[in-house]
């Protein structure tokens, strides 16, 4: 058995069922998982041009059968749920070939599934010899251990990064190709299912929180690692094949770790409670300011109460900007924006942040 001191930042050699057998129960805080998706390829693929498409070919894939297959995901999925902590989460990724047994196993477990997010690729390989649609997406399954979990999903940070929307469960991210794909001695990639940084990187980034313990059990040329160490997460990769051990440890070695607001969810962090008063008070808001939407389209005045003004009612921020967005209730601090001589054009949310001490762009 493992001491968890031992699994942090570190590539264990092993079959990842055995090595999982290992880790001590509830260690882990995020689990991505990147199957064999016994992919069941007979025949040599060819493109248009007569030349080899280079599929996955590899051992580690193949099977003798749907029930080997199921037994090994099981056992693999178990040992998962087991090393997870009660609040943390899991994402299992595949293709059509496996992610239907994949969810039936990990219900049966008592996993709860939380959302199935289509990884959908712009760049997939064609259908080379046309008999069906062109397969240009895989399933990610993001699950907890039970219902009652109170998983991390950092909401905000998400929503910031699509451009202020709330983010959806269609992600158009490219296959890993040119120089983020590890290449072999020969020249040619040196794994076959190797994942793109910009899935892991929103992966582990809406659902993991810095210093958070990242595993994944096939681990590959690690980019899970690569990307844990970038967001300032730790990382734990089981992987059985020496030869991406080795060009995982290498490409590791090599990441610099980020160190910015996003990465470490500054935008998750609850607001500080100051009531209009305690800003008028302090002198960063005066009674007869001008308060505005984004836009600059609606404009209100601050009231000696703490209220504002539209020239007709004196409401509350939030009564008010929900009057002017046709709503029975809204967040004011998110809807008014104001000018500030020392700050510029600022949401009326950040005085807050100003006031708290907790604050400041300059």
């Amino acid at each position: 058995m493992y001491k968890e001191k031992d699994l942090i930042n570190k590539i264990i050699k092993g079959d990842a069922i055995e090595e999982l057998r290992k880790i001590p129960d509830e260690t882990i805080d995020l689990i991505f998982a990147d199957p064999p998706y016994f992919m069941q390829t007979d025949g040599i693929l060819l493109r248009t041009d007569g030349t080899k498409f280079s599929g996955v070919e590899d051992e580690w894939d193949k099977f003798n059968g749907y029930n080997e297959y199921d037994e090994f995901c099981f056992n693999w999925l178990k040992e998962c749920k087991r090393v997870l902590k009660k609040n943390g989460s899991i994402w299992v990724i595949g293709s059509f070939q496996n992610i239907y047994r994949l969810g039936y196993i990990m219900q049966n477990l008592g996993y709860w599934i939380l959302n199935d997010i289509i990884w959908s690729k712009p760049n997939a390989a064609p259908n080379f010899s046309g008999t069906r649609f062109k397969n240009s997406h895989e399933t990610l399954l993001w699950c907890t251990k039970d219902k009652n979990a109170k998983y991390t999903f950092n909401y905000k940070t998400m929503k910031h990064l699509n451009n202020d929307k709330q983010d959806k469960s269609v992600w158009d991210i490219g296959i890993c190709i040119g120089n983020e794909r590890i290449k072999g001695e020969d020249g040619k990639k040196l794994h076959s299912t190797q994942k793109p940084e910009k899935l892991l990187y929103k992966v582990i980034l809406s659902s993991s929180k810095p210093g958070d313990l990242v595993l994944d059990p096939f681990f590959g040329t690690g980019t899970t690692g690569a990307i844990s160490k970038m967001l300032n997460r730790n990382f734990l990769g089981i992987e059985r094949e020496e030869n991406y051990v080795n060009a995982a440890q290498k490409r590791i070695d090599g990441v610099i770790p980020i160190d910015d607001d996003i990465i470490n969810l500054k935008l998750e962090v609850k607001p500080p409670k100051v009531p209009m008063k305690k800003l008028i008070e302090s002198g960063l808001l005066k009674v007869g300011d001008n308060l505005y939407d984004k836009n600059k389209i609606i404009c209100d005045t601050v009231t000696e109460d703490g209220n504002v003004s539209d020239g007709n009612d004196i409401l509350s921020i939030h009564k008010m900007s929900a009057k002017h967005k046709g709503l029975t209730n809204n967040n004011g601090w998110d809807y008014y924006w104001i000018e500030d001589l020392k700050y510029g054009f600022i949401e009326l949310d950040r005085l807050r942040y100003i006031y708290e001490g907790g604050y400041s762009n300059e």
